[in-house]
């Protein structure tokens, strides 16, 4: 998977944990190499921006559904992804990124661990969009 996708996968699943810690650490990495702030901050805001691909949407609402809650998805939340023309083995990346996430988001929660007090620094409005649970440390 490239490292756009990854990232997309990432925060969507990191949002839906609302973990501020992912939330910022992947927000602030699609700013600086992949997207714009509007482009997270819409994200963030659980809106579809249009200056995302197809996929990329796609991509973001199945990462969200593997972060809600695998045990009540269905075969058919895999088939928008290879509608769109993606390969099993194409969806099957964005699921593994989405429970990393899930994996990850949860040992940092659980040990208490804040977002780095540099993304202070982010744009408010972006940073207060993707601070989703705890806050930056000071």
């Amino acid at each position: 998977m490239d490292a756009r996708r990854y990232e997309l996968a990432t925060l969507a699943a990191a949002l839906r944990l609302r973990s501020s810690y992912c939330s910022l650490a992947h927000g602030a990495v699609l700013i600086d190499r992949h997207v714009g702030d509007d482009v997270v901050r819409e994200v963030a805001q659980r809106r579809e921006p249009a200056d995302l691909t197809p996929v990329d949407r796609a991509v973001i609402r199945l990462a969200d559904k593997v972060a809600a809650g695998a045990a009540d998805m269905t075969a058919e939340d895999l088939d928008e992804l290879r509608e769109l023309g993606l390969d099993d083995a194409e969806v099957l990346d964005v699921v593994l990124a989405a429970a990393a996430r899930c994996f990850f988001s949860t040992v940092l929660d659980a040990v208490g661990a804040q977002p780095d007090a540099a993304y202070a620094g982010l744009d408010p409005r972006v940073r207060d969009a993707l601070t989703v649970g705890r806050p930056i440390a000071s």
